[in-house]
């Protein structure tokens, strides 16, 4: 059976991005981008609300890949590899490829997902993230701690929602970004 992986790049104050809406923040080097790759690579489908797609995206057909170093030229392939299952109500079509969009969360539908796949999932949202969160789906929490204080805005992890969470892994980067591995006790 497979899991159903969060992974957020957040402040340490926990947000995905601030007040504003950028995340620039968050833009990982080569050491941590590497790291995430590793993370992805076993990723089968990407579940992803709007947003979180329409950023994505850009990895669909990124401009002169083939001059980017190989850790961006991988995550392109990890990215274009995966089914993409994107929750939105306003978006009409889908721009990349193995891509479907579904108009509600259904909890029991991904949770029968999860069921019937030998490839992980992975949750992109903080908004769609929490929902799942909520539902008891999430396996494991991967948060990569930027050394930020950004003070407000989207929050990485949902409000008024407690979850007991067993620490897995954890490993720090020259860049100062921590990464932390959560199992979630359902």
């Amino acid at each position: 059976m497979a899991r159903l992986i969060y992974t957020a790049l957040t402040s340490l104050d926990g947000y995905v991005a601030d007040e504003q809406g950028k995340f620039d923040w968050a833009e990982p080097d080569e050491e941590v981008h590497g790291f995430v790759n590793a993370l992805e690579r076993p990723t089968g489908t990407f579940l992803l609300g709007r947003r979180m797609y329409e950023v994505l995206s850009f990895w669909e057909n990124p401009p002169k890949l083939d001059e980017e170093p190989p850790v961006i030229r991988e995550f392109a392939a990890i990215w274009r590899a995966a089914d993409k299952i994107v929750y939105s109500r306003t978006l009409k079509t889908a721009s990349t490829a193995r891509t479907r969009i579904e108009r509600e969360f259904d909890p029991e539908a991904v949770r029968r997902m999860i069921a019937s796949t030998a490839r992980d999932l992975s949750i992109g949202g903080p908004e769609l993230a929490a929902l799942a969160i909520e539902a008891h789906l999430v396996d494991e929490i991967h948060l990569l701690l930027n050394p930020v204080i950004v003070g407000g805005g989207k929050r990485s992890l949902p409000a008024n929602t407690r979850v007991k969470l067993e620490l897995l892994s954890e490993r720090r980067f020259r860049s100062g970004v921590v990464h932390v591995q959560y199992q979630v006790e359902n």
